[in-house]
């Protein structure tokens, strides 16, 4: 099986491409802006070119598809994202009760039943983005700064994404 390197996201057309896949995305409610500009909370998506890090599946939902060459993992009911720039673990997975604010991964609207984390603010620099993956969609026609495609779209891409795959968001 080939396996893709690159994953492109145009913030014009909303789509992501990949290989022979071009699948609708949906973007932040601020569209893009670049890198060094993100600030926390600002529901704007960082443009770059980021690592695909690591696929966080939820396991009453999701039946991982053969091929994963991404690590992953499953996530818990006690998962959760820092969101603080307070917080020393900001921009970095906790676990709840967490004395900050964190978001969590354990979600019912879907959101995250699948999230492919990226590279950006890592190392994490306080108040400059958190929580920026690759996930779901849902009934929103927007994302608080995230890249969001459908599960199936997601699922199919899953096995054929290299260990060491980049998503470009232009």
């Amino acid at each position: 099986m080939a396996r893709l390197s690159h994953l492109l996201v145009s913030v014009a057309s909303q789509m992501l491409v990949g290989g022979d896949i071009s699948v609708p995305c949906l973007i932040g409610a601020a569209g893009g802006i670049p890198a060094s500009e993100k600030r926390e909370g600002d529901r704007a998506t960082p443009l770059g070119t980021y690592r695909l890090s690591t696929v966080l599946m939820r396991p009453d939902r999701v039946v991982p598809p053969p091929g994963i060459a991404l690590p992953w993992r499953w996530t818990a009911k006690a998962d959760g994202w820092s969101d603080d720039p307070e917080d020393p673990a900001y921009n970095r997975p906790v676990r709840h009760p967490h004395r900050h604010s964190a978001e969590r991964m354990w979600r019912d609207d879907g959101l995250y039943d699948i999230v492919v984390t990226l590279s950006h603010n890592t190392p994490a620099i306080p108040g400059a983005g958190s929580a920026v993956f690759l996930h779901c969609t849902a009934a929103k026609p927007h994302t608080a700064g995230c890249v969001a495609v459908e599960r199936g779209a997601l699922l199919t891409l899953l096995p054929l994404l290299a260990a060491e795959s980049y998503l470009s968001i232009v």
